[in-house]
């Protein structure tokens, strides 16, 4: 996350000598603070450092639901947020106070917290953490912030949207101009409908649960309190609770996973082959979501869906069982998550551009290629502020390698899944066409046809999940067969 002026001395005093300091320390605008500045000082992931530091501080209930809205929603809201600070304020302030700032423009703007509550709360945490010199700047910006609503700060804050469409888009719902540019290009160039996507982009998503079949059911999570998934047979929403107090979630036997990242491992096991099906390959499975849906299904089957419309007479059915998944991470740590969320995979570090395995050797290979990740802003608040639109030439040629060795991989007739996290069109249509441009053996499926009930997955024959149409992360699939 990308910060204005210097790093400030870390630790300043709390207050004058001889003055008593009067706040309490307050628990989860604590833990909301220091969320932040380690995201800031230590590029830490918001999504992995909080759950932990929540717990080390035994922080619950509602002092963990504050905490964590504090500090998810404002890494969501950061581009609004500095706009309209840098408007009420007469100078660049040092890094953790303008983290504070954040945090006070958060609750005033976004949170039903009274305004003498948010400024309060927040001139007493900067008086306790940082100092009371800063603490009086604090509470004059956000007194000026205080006096208008964040629906009158924006005609003031942001460029005219007839003039400047996209750029009142960046600011107004908190994203870079770059990242509003591709999911405008991804949806067909709808401003109305690219406002809908950035604005879903900044809700808190539901916590998606799948039971992993022979080893879980929905029926199981549905008594843990979890409600019946809108897709998935094996998705259920959590909307209360940690999900790591579920018995089937802690012994692995279930997981958190986003409905999306559920269908398209689905979709690849739903394609009818010919010949053989008997050994399949998750090419980059770290951490191991997909490889621990793919895993169970392999040994079990798939034992939730109905046979669904999709070739001859009543369909293709699903698949029942009795195959091995060899699951593969170049990454040894990643590895080691999968071979953690997996009970039968055999699970390998390795390469998939230099690959160990045989030409030819797998029937179906699921690719989840390395991506920016913007399909999955929801959850990953800070990564909007990280990506860099330079990256994604590089990420290209990987993805095109990988794809490669993906296609060459599989035996004829077999077939490769390649999904991506990540709606940009340089990410998910232009490296499948141009890899299947240059190759002769290769047919490409209508993903559609294999995710039955899902509507608005697009033109085909790629299907893209949005989370303003599905309420899912934005996952693209291709599936593609090799031909003989």
């Amino acid at each position: 996350m990308k910060t204005r002026g210097g790093r400030g001395p870390a630790g300043r005093g709390g207050g004058q000598p001889g003055r008593p300091r009067r706040p309490a320390r307050d628990q989860a605008r604590n833990a909301a603070f220091d969320i932040m500045r380690a995201v800031d000082e230590r590029d830490a992931y918001a999504n992995l450092l909080a759950p932990r530091l929540l717990r080390e501080r035994g922080l619950k209930g509602r002092d963990a639901a504050l905490a964590t809205e504090l500090a998810y929603g404002t890494l969501r809201g950061l581009g609004t947020y500095d706009a309209v600070i840098d408007l009420c304020s007469d100078r660049r302030p040092d890094p953790d106070v303008h983290d504070a700032l954040r945090l006070g423009a958060h609750q005033l703007l976004r949170m039903r917290v009274p305004p003498h509550a948010a400024v309060g709360t927040t001139v007493d945490l900067v008086r306790l953490r940082i100092g009371a010199g800063a603490a009086k700047f604090v509470n004059a910006v956000l007194r000026k912030i205080a006096s208008r609503t964040l629906d009158e700060w924006i005609p003031i804050v942001a460029p005219d949207p007839a003039d400047d469409p996209s750029g009142h888009l960046a600011i107004a719902h908190s994203h870079p101009r770059w990242i509003v540019s591709a999911f405008r290009d991804a949806l067909g160039g709808g401003m109305e409908e690219t406002a809908e996507l950035l604005a879903a982009d900044n809700e808190r998503p539901l916590v998606t649960l799948v039971a992993r079949p022979g080893r879980a059911t929905t029926a199981e999570l549905a008594d843990a309190g979890a409600e019946p998934g809108r897709y998935s047979p094996y998705a259920a929403y959590l909307t209360e609770g940690d999900p790591g107090r579920i018995p089937a979630v802690a012994e692995t036997r279930a997981a958190v996973q986003d409905e999306a990242s559920q269908l398209v491992a689905l979709a690849l096991t739903r394609v009818p082959l010919d010949g053989r099906d008997e050994l399949w390959l998750d090419m980059c499975a770290g951490p191991g979501g997909k490889a621990g849906l793919l895993d169970a299904i392999a040994v079990h089957g798939d034992l939730a869906s109905p046979p669904f419309a999709g070739s001859g007479a009543g369909g293709p059915e699903p698949y029942r069982g009795g195959a091995r998944l060899v699951a593969a991470d170049v990454q040894h740590h990643r590895a080691r998550l999968v071979r953690q969320t997996t009970t039968d995979a055999a699970v390998i570090t390795a390469d998939g551009t230099e690959p160990v395995w045989r030409p030819g050797t797998f029937d179906r290979v699921m690719l989840d290629a390395p991506c920016t990740g913007l399909g999955a802003l929801r959850r990953r608040p800070e990564a909007r502020w990280r990506r860099d639109p330079g990256g994604i030439a590089e990420l290209g040629r990987l993805q095109r390698r990988l794809l490669g060795a993906a296609l060459d991989a599989v035996r004829p007739g077999g077939v490769v899944a390649y999904v991506t996290c990540s709606p940009h069109l340089a990410e998910t249509r232009v490296v499948v066409g141009d890899v299947t441009a240059g190759r002769g053996d290769v047919e490409q499926l209508d993903a559609r046809r294999y995710l039955p009930g899902v509507d608005g997955l697009g033109d085909g024959p790629y299907a893209q999940f949005w989370p303003h149409r599905h309420g899912t992360d934005a996952m693209f699939l291709a599936l593609l067969r090799r031909r003989a």
